[in-house]
Parts: structure tokens; C-alpha cells; sequence
């Protein structure tokens, strides 16, 4: 992925899905306009595992590049729409 203008960081360690999808879906409606023009990209933070399967594949449904990261204790999916 390269790397867009602006990163919008949402960070829902702590929660557990449905809420992660519920929120992320949420988050990447509000910024539609953003990321569909390529000023942004959408990076979630969570340490809820299942979330790294439900997220991506609803953003993935939706036009969305994705891209799962393992951190120390988190995991972090970067979505970019896609052309």
C-alpha cells in the first residue's frame, strides 16, 4: 500500500466484534469523500482478533484495499479504497 495523505487512526482496542465492525463501517462511511478521492486511508487499531477477519472482509466488499498488520499487542488493518 502506498501511503495516502492522511491517515485517519482509529484506535478500538478494548472492543469486541460486532462493535469493531459496527464502528469501523461507521468510521469509513463518515469519510467516504476522503477516501474515495485517495486524500486519506483508514487505519483501525485492535487487539480483537476476529476483527482482522470481519473488517477486512466487509471493507474488501466495499471497494476497500486491505491490509492486516501485526503489532506487539494489537493488530492494525489499513484500508484504502480501491480505484
Amino acid at each position: 500500500m502506498r501511503q495516502a495523505a492522511e491517515d485517519i487512526v482509529l484506535d478500538i482496542r478494548g472492543q469486541i466484534c460486532p462493535a469493531c465492525l459496527m464502528i469501523t463501517l461507521r468510521e469509513l462511511n463518515s469519510n467516504k469523500e476522503k477516501l474515495k478521492n485517495e486524500k486519506a486511508r483508514l487505519v483501525v487499531k485492535t487487539d480483537h482478533r476476529d476483527a482482522t477477519r470481519t473488517i477486512p472482509s466487509a471493507a474488501f466488499a466495499m471497494g476497500y484495499r486491505v491490509s492486516v498488520l501485526q503489532r506487539d499487542k494489537y493488530y492494525e488493518i489499513a484500508m484504502e479504497y480501491e480505484k
